[in-house]
């Protein structure tokens, strides 16, 4: 019988098994071999090939796993996604709640403004596309720091303008706010971003001066601006 899932390129399809696979969790030669019904040999030169292109790893006890360079891919592919499907969800945003939007990523220390919606007048409001900013105050870097594995929480906290006790309410209500947090007379309100997997993989943000945003500006677009990230989350997922 025909199967479906045969490109008709042997060595590529057996590679992909054996991908499919480890998709399970770490496995031996022999788990392997039994999984794929690969020969031996086969299935072991397979796997050292595909070791050599960081596509699978070895454990500490020497099991064939899945590797980084899936993550480095499917982040690049994910970054790619997010910003196309950006463009009409912050217009929206912008146009619903009058103040400039944007989307924000982590970089290293920094966040980026990856997307972004100006408001057609107020300039001093903007943060173009590129913008590096701090990762320790305002409420994007809040989300991007919230839900982090705890050591990384731990080296977010220090020095930054935000509290653990900040961060425990903003996972609890799934956004955050700062007024006047990274800089003088500027308030925020921001959601995360997920990927398929679940993780938090951006923010989106609306900005503006307090006049506007009041000093609780959750208040006001908190729920249009947790719409706007779910709407993002589902374009990721589709």
């Amino acid at each position: 019988m025909h199967d479906n899932r045969s490109s008709g390129v042997g060595v590529l399809d057996k590679a992909a098994h054996i991908l499919d696979c480890l998709e399970a969790g770490p496995a031996t030669l022999s788990q392997l071999v039994e999984a794929t019904g690969l020969a031996r040999p086969t299935a072991h030169r397979l796997a050292v090939a595909l070791t050599h292109h960081r596509l699978v790893a070895r454990d500490v006890q020497g099991r064939f796993m899945l590797g980084p360079r899936l993550g480095e891919l499917s982040s690049a592919a994910g970054e790619d996604r997010l910003i196309a499907a950006a463009g009409p969800v912050l217009n929206n945003l912008r146009n619903v709640t009058g103040e400039s939007s944007q989307v924000f990523r982590r970089q290293g220390d920094w966040r980026v403004c990856v997307a972004s919606a100006e408001r057609p007048i107020g300039l001093r409001d903007t943060i173009p596309v590129g913008t590096q900013l701090s990762m320790k105050a305002g409420s994007a870097a809040q989300i991007l720091t919230a839900w982090e594995d705890h050591a990384r929480l731990v080296e977010g906290l220090h020095n930054a303008r935000f509290s653990a006790t900040m961060l425990a309410a903003v996972r609890r209500r799934g956004w955050a706010q700062s007024v006047g947090e990274r800089e003088r007379g500027t308030a925020s309100v921001s959601a995360p971003v997920r990927s398929p997997s679940g993780k938090v993989i951006a923010a989106v943000s609306i900005s503006g001066p307090i006049e506007r945003l009041t000093r609780q500006p959750g208040r006001l677009h908190a729920e249009v601006v947790c719409e706007a990230a779910a709407a993002l989350t589902e374009a990721l997922r589709s």
